[in-house]
């Protein structure tokens, strides 16, 4: 177990074993996590599934499914309803749970966003053990700055805890939104928020990116992941680009700034099955096994 990852003190003695096997299944061993995002089917609905330049494939939640098990994940996250129905037919891949989802339906000018959760802790422990569905995470989202995030607070920090305790493994997405909240893209609150996933004990953190003046600022991560701690903090992936420039952009947050992995959907999911398991190996090929980013274009090619 790498030292900047310990184990949490919550995890009981008997379930250690547990939860290191549960770690290093997700991070091969290094220490850094590349999650698979199958969790927009609710938060962006159908647009991200359909439309030009996304091919026919990506409008089927199976297309998911089959990416994840051709390709190398660290973690599949996704929402149990779409475990309930698909992971029989893939039962020993690496799911990471989404307790929490909400659509892009409601605005913030309407209600500030609010996300609780489907289902406890407790009931996705028993399903994985009733169906043998191989679940070795969960996960939450808060939404920082909203008026409702007291709430999602507790619900985390609940979460959280119980999953230690059942010896799994812990990610947090934490976005600033809401009125309160006029740049989400600003360092210093996302700093923040890494501090609170720090404070809320998760093992990893989702976070969006710095932007100045509507630009991507890479080497502001320095101060998130001095902010994050031991939490260790995941760059959104974000809409679809060139795979070029995105896994440049992926290794140097993760090489040269210490970010500590990424949660990919888009730029993985909107390919066409056999494009789409480069693009995700590709992504593993930097994340985990320490490739660079000309290697992991050969494997894209």
């Amino acid at each position: 177990m790498s030292i900047q990852n310990p184990i949490p003190a919550d995890v009981p003695k008997e379930k250690i074993k547990i939860f290191q096997s549960n770690f290093n299944r997700a991070t091969g061993g290094s220490g850094r996590l590349m999650l698979f995002a199958g969790d927009q089917k609710v938060e962006h609905m159908n647009s991200d599934f359909a439309g030009k330049n996304i091919p026919a494939d990506d409008a089927h939640p199976l297309h998911l499914f089959q990416i994840a098990a051709k390709a190398k994940v660290g973690v599949f996250a996704v929402q149990l309803g779409l475990i309930i129905r698909y992971g029989k037919q893939f039962p020993d891949l690496p799911y990471l749970v989404k307790l929490n989802s909400k659509t892009n339906l409601v605005s913030v000018e309407q209600n500030d966003p609010v996300g609780k959760a489907w289902y406890t802790v407790e009931q996705v422990v028993n399903f994985s053990k009733q169906s043998k569905i191989n679940i070795i995470g969960v996960g939450y989202t808060v939404y920082l700055g909203s008026e409702h995030e007291a709430e999602m607070l507790t619900e985390a920090a609940q979460i959280v805890h119980q999953a230690h305790l059942n010896g799994m493994l812990t990610v947090l997405w934490i976005y600033p939104k809401g009125k309160a909240i006029s740049n989400e893209h600003d360092a210093d609150l996302i700093a923040g928020a890494a501090g609170v996933a720090n404070c809320l004990g998760a093992d990893f953190v989702k976070l969006k990116i710095p932007f100045v003046k509507e630009k991507y600022h890479p080497d502001l991560l320095k101060k998130i992941v001095v902010a994050a701690g031991n939490t260790g903090v995941l760059c959104e992936g974000g809409a679809k680009e060139y795979p070029g420039k995105f896994l440049n952009d992926l290794h140097h947050q993760i090489h040269v700034q210490k970010t500590r992995g990424n949660g990919t959907g888009r730029n993985i999911h909107q390919n066409k099955l056999s494009d789409a398991v480069k693009m995700a190996n590709a992504i593993y090929a930097i994340t985990v096994e320490n490739k660079s980013v000309k290697e992991a274009l050969k494997m894209i090619k």
